[in-house]
């Protein structure tokens, strides 16, 4: 990913931690904010709180915080056995803040990486298996998550502009029409605190067929995220506490990644991924990274320790999206003619 990944520079882990550390200077007050309503419980039927609790679970109103995320990923094709094929690994860094409208900001940068499943490298090439070929991996890097959260949950809309947009944690939602609001599907069970969440996208595939007949899998793709968060109840009671320690379950479901290079394959359209991970945010330090990973980031991509130093407001960006606009197209002749037809477009509305 050139246009994100910072080559050719190293800094050691104190460098690294002392940068992130870094962008919580002049920050404090961002906790105070959220320090007004100490000693009030909190009510996880009121969207405000649910915001509150959102922003201390992702992030911190405090000093930016990093967490990390590593397991495996299985192809499954038909009614065969699941295949092992590679580790998928990476990180986040992440700050909260509520404005003086009760909304949550939340900014930040996530990283995603595959790894050798013998060895825990982090792959520049891997072979395919399907097709015999060795391919060049997509390694994930996204440089502005972020953006405001109000009492209403939100929307979100991948790929084309026409097509829907998903409302985040459909399945848990009761009353699917009109407005919904921000409350999530928090349990709780003795100081357990408990939460299950869900992203479920089916949208135009931006890997498209004319210009990347290797890289797309069909017109459509539906990848989607689930998480299943345990934190301390108590921890998140107490607003005196900016952020809140997790361990989540992860999994993840999708289309083969375009970087696979499955298009044309007979099993192009009909074989899933599936991705059973960790994830985990507040350790002391460095801990919630796997130590190759962190050692991978230091080197190559210090800036992904590091939140952005503005707070963006931007749609998710997935790794399709990010695909179609960093790898040249194969047909280089279709992405011509699609240049042309869309200034023609921009010229007749004009």
């Amino acid at each position: 990913m050139t246009s994100e990944l910072v080559n050719g520079l190293f800094v050691n882990r104190r460098s690294a931690l002392a940068a992130l550390a870094a962008t919580g200077v002049g920050l404090m007050a961002v906790g105070k904010q959220v320090q007004a309503a100490a000693g009030k419980p909190l009510d996880f039927n009121d969207p405000r709180d649910n915001l509150y609790a959102f922003g201390k679970i992702w992030g911190s109103y405090d000093e930016p915080v990093l967490s990390g995320f590593h397991g495996l990923m299985y192809a499954r094709i038909g009614a065969k056995r699941a295949m092992p094929l590679f580790g998928y690994t990476g990180t986040g860094v992440m700050q909260s803040k509520i404005d003086s409208d009760g909304n949550c900001w939340i900014r930040g940068k996530e990283t995603g990486y595959f790894t050798d499943l013998a060895t825990g490298d982090i792959l520049d090439t891997w072979k395919n298996p399907f097709t015999g070929e060795t391919v060049k991996v997509f390694n994930f890097y996204n440089p502005n998550m972020g953006g405001k959260l109000t009492a209403e949950m939100p929307r979100f809309a991948m790929g084309a502009a026409k097509d829907d947009a998903t409302l985040m944690n459909d399945g848990t939602q009761r009353d699917m029409a009109g407005k919904v609001p921000f409350v999530l599907p928090f349990e709780t069970y003795g100081d357990d605190l408990m939460l299950a969440w869900d992203y479920a996208h089916e949208y135009t595939n931006p890997v498209n067929a004319e210009r990347w007949p290797k890289a797309c899998t069909g017109p459509r793709i539906s990848p989607s995220e689930h998480f299943t968060f345990s934190m301390s109840l108590s921890e998140m009671q107490d607003r005196s506490a900016p952020s809140s320690r997790f361990i989540a379950g992860f999994s993840r479901v999708s289309q083969w990644w375009p970087w696979m290079q499955m298009g044309g394959h007979e099993f192009a359209e009909s074989g899933v991924l599936f991705g059973r991970m960790f994830s985990h945010k507040g350790l002391k330090g460095p801990g919630d990274i796997p130590p190759k990973v962190l050692a991978y980031i230091e080197k190559n991509a210090p800036d992904y320790l590091q939140v952005p130093d503005h707070w963006p407001q931007v749609m998710p960006r997935g790794t399709w999206e990010a695909y179609a606009a960093e790898v040249p197209p194969e047909n280089p002749a279709a992405g011509a003619a699609v240049g042309a037809a869309a200034l023609a477009r921009n010229d007749a509305a004009a």
